[in-house]
């Protein structure tokens, strides 16, 4: 069982940035797929960003050269920076971690963008 902590949202102006944190529970961490997703007001939940041990990485198109995702295997985290934000990036984000038949989401943080 993998237990997953955001931290990091707010309210933020166009232009923008903010840094979400994702803290994971357990001894494997580093073996685990580690992504965030976010899921706008009345929209189906969508991949934001993912990276995989190795840290490879990939993008959503809406955010590629805004956000960058890393992790610290050292201290179980993953981190989304987000600059230039814009209101369409308004949603609530959430961690995920996943290992073969194993998936785990954290509880979400708000992140508005808005002047």
């Amino acid at each position: 069982q993998v237990q997953l902590v955001e931290s990091g949202g707010g309210l933020v102006q166009p232009g923008g940035s903010l840094r979400l944190s994702c803290a994971a529970s357990g001894s494997i961490f580093r073996f685990y797929t580690m992504a965030w997703y976010r899921q706008p007001p009345g929209k189906q939940r969508e991949l934001v960003a993912a990276i995989r041990r190795g840290d490879s990485t990939n993008y959503a198109d809406s955010v590629k050269g805004r956000f960058t995702i890393s992790r610290d295997d050292a201290k179980n985290t993953v981190y989304l920076q987000m600059n230039s934000l814009k209101p369409e990036d308004t949603s609530v984000y959430y961690c995920n971690a996943n290992l073969v038949n194993a998936n785990y989401w954290g509880q979400g943080t708000q992140v508005t963008v808005s002047s």
